[in-house]
């Protein structure tokens, strides 16, 4: 099997991959399974400097697992979402700035689907200032509690929605906005996800509305300690980008978000999105 040369940023998420280029990235058919286990130890994998193309980019993520085309038709490669404030070359540009905000992907799907397996963004333009994209373990989260909190919330159950996320950044919604967003099925899942892997994380994030049973003050309260207790400075890895860098992250077990940035900036990601077969149980 193909070895990858891994070097960690900090102790609780984040490598760099070193020694590989991207014609050995879209050419090395072992270097799917070396991925998925660097991803599993570290979360996080940065490749500096790749200059990976876009059709590169999608024939890498294929040995990842199926690719999400639900998004096709904003960029002419298939498989690759823009992630930009321009709403020129995104029209779902407004629903982007969510992405400010910790979050893990997929926790409000259409149907039944399940939470992404992994993501791979690479830098076309960065911004002038800030648009660091930073990334928190939620297992670390789960790991580093307390035994007795970590039973009390294994019975835990929370409510995700779209509206939650959208909310944190649109707090006064015009009716057709909230139309569109409760249009999107609520999810309740639990606050402990029990992976296959037997590891077991913290689902938190923008999309959680509610604890259920629990009073709405109490039940935000606990969410906000939980989500400071896992993203705390010395928890996360901040990636600054700079044009060529390619970035994968294993979304089942990591939390991440976009720093701000100047909405006229030139800022332009090209994302793919490699499906989750994994419910959160």
């Amino acid at each position: 099997m193909s070895l990858l040369t891994i070097t960690k940023l900090t102790e609780s998420v984040g490598a760099e991959v070193s020694g590989v280029d991207a014609d050995h990235l879209a050419s090395d058919e072992g270097l799917g399974l070396a991925i998925l286990d660097a991803l599993e130890d570290n979360g996080v994998l940065v490749f500096r400097g790749l200059n990976l193309d876009p059709e590169a980019q999608v024939a890498l993520c294929r040995r990842l697992g199926d690719i999400d085309h639900s998004a096709d038709g904003h960029h002419p490669v298939s498989g690759i979402y823009p992630i930009t404030l321009d709403t020129s070359k995104n029209s779902s540009a407004a629903y982007l700035k969510a992405t400010f905000d910790w979050h893990i992907d997929g926790c409000t799907p259409l149907k039944d689907e399940c939470p992404q397996k992994a993501t791979v963004l690479s830098a076309v333009h960065v911004a002038e200032t800030g648009g660091e994209t930073e990334f928190a373990s939620a297992y670390g989260a789960y790991e580093t509690l307390p035994d007795a909190e970590k039973q009390r919330y294994e019975a835990m159950r929370v409510v995700h929605s779209l509206e939650a996320s959208q909310r944190r950044v649109n707090p006064d919604p015009t009716e057709e906005q909230l139309m569109r967003w409760r249009a999107r099925p609520t999810h309740e899942h639990p606050l402990v996800w029990t992976h296959r892997s037997g590891r077991k994380s913290l689902v938190l994030g923008a999309s959680t509305d509610h604890i259920v049973g629990m009073e709405p003050a109490e039940s935000q309260a606990l969410l906000d300690e939980l989500l400071a207790h896992a993203t705390a400075g010395d928890k996360v890895y901040s990636h600054r980008w700079s044009v060529g860098d390619t970035v994968i992250w294993d979304n089942r077990g990591v939390l991440h978000r976009a720093a701000p940035y100047d909405p006229n900036s030139p800022r332009e990601m090209l994302r793919t999105t490699v499906l989750g077969d994994e419910p959160i149980q």
